[in-house]
């Protein structure tokens, strides 16, 4: 019976080490509803719950947010400052396409592979944290701009990103929120 239960506890440990070292090169991806099951691929049409947030720059402390229909901007050494800013439909269309377009539900690769054994980096540096909702599951990528050179999938997210913040930018409410003062070294 004791070599049974050692048996089981080997087997268990030997099973949580392998899932601590699970290949770095992909991101978490985070899924969840009531059924257990898991999106695979993004429905055709914008299901009607569809909604994300992304933080991001350095320290994350941007914020585009449509759960709550607000927007909050670093101002680096003042702090930060939040406006209710809500997508249209046709715009939240937009972003839900560009996101089709890139698979955003599958798992991303945003670990560059080492040249000559290291991995170029930089700081300061941004990083984005997606966190989307569609036909009830949850999806979370999280992107680091530490790497000097990007893989493709980190790109991608830094263009969907910066597609949506163009529209924000262009939103008066962001217009009006206050300038950005000091800088990040």
């Amino acid at each position: 019976m004791k070599k049974l239960i050692s048996f089981i506890l080997f087997v268990f440990v030997l099973s949580a080490c392998n899932q601590l070292n699970k290949d770095s090169n992909e991101v978490d991806v985070s899924r969840s509803n009531e059924t257990g099951s898991t999106v695979q691929a993004m429905p055709e049409d914008m299901p009607n719950d569809f909604g994300f947030s992304i933080q991001f720059g350095v320290g994350k402390n941007n914020e585009i947010n449509t759960f709550k229909g607000t927007v909050t901007k670093d101002l680096i050494t003042d702090g930060t400052a939040t406006a209710d800013v809500t997508l249209t439909d046709e715009e939240m269309d937009g972003v839900y396409e560009k996101m089709k377009e890139i698979n955003i539900v599958e798992t991303k690769k945003f670990t560059p592979k080492p040249i000559n054994g290291t991995i170029c980096t930089q700081e300061p540096y941004e990083e984005d944290e997606w966190k989307i909702t569609i036909n009830g599951e949850n999806i979370t990528q999280t992107v680091s701009g530490a790497y000097c050179e990007p893989t493709d999938d980190a790109k991608q997210l830094l263009e969907l990103r910066n597609y949506v913040f163009s529209i924000i930018r262009s939103k008066e409410q962001y217009i009006e929120l206050p300038e950005s003062k000091g800088g990040y070294k």
